[in-house]
């Protein structure tokens, strides 16, 4: 059973820095892309940005590109996400997630490709 924990969630004034933490056991996780999605009230899940599984390859939602960064760490087996310049907007909870595919090369976008969810962190964003 693959577990995803989140980490690194709270409060912080527009313009401030948070480093999400995503550890994962369970499954060989270098071979594995990873995704992050963000989900505020009223809204549906949308995606923030993704991994691939080496590392080599990273994709960003529009409205993160250029504040956000994701990297990973396969011999801790975590994933983190980097948000810098942080906007009230950016408000919602954060989630982990794995691709479904083996050593996917491009970033998946959809949430249907990714398997397995952590429980989500609440980060918040103060005007």
């Amino acid at each position: 059973q693959v577990q995803l924990v989140e980490s690194g969630g709270g409060l912080v004034q527009a313009g401030g820095s948070l480093r999400l933490s995503c550890a994962a056991s369970g499954r060989t996780f270098s071979n594995y892309g990873m995704g992050w999605f963000r989900q505020a009230p009223g809204k549906e899940r949308e995606f923030v940005g993704g991994i691939s599984w080496s590392g080599s390859n990273t994709y960003y939602a529009d409205s993160v590109k250029g504040r956000f960064t994701i990297s990973r760490d396969n011999a801790k087996n975590t994933v983190y996400l980097q948000m810098n310049s942080l906007k009230p907007e950016d408000t919602a909870v954060y989630y982990c997630t794995t691709d479904k595919i083996w050593r996917r090369v491009l970033v998946p976008t959809t949430p249907g490709v990714y398997d397995y969810w952590g429980q989500g962190t609440q980060v918040t964003v103060s005007s």
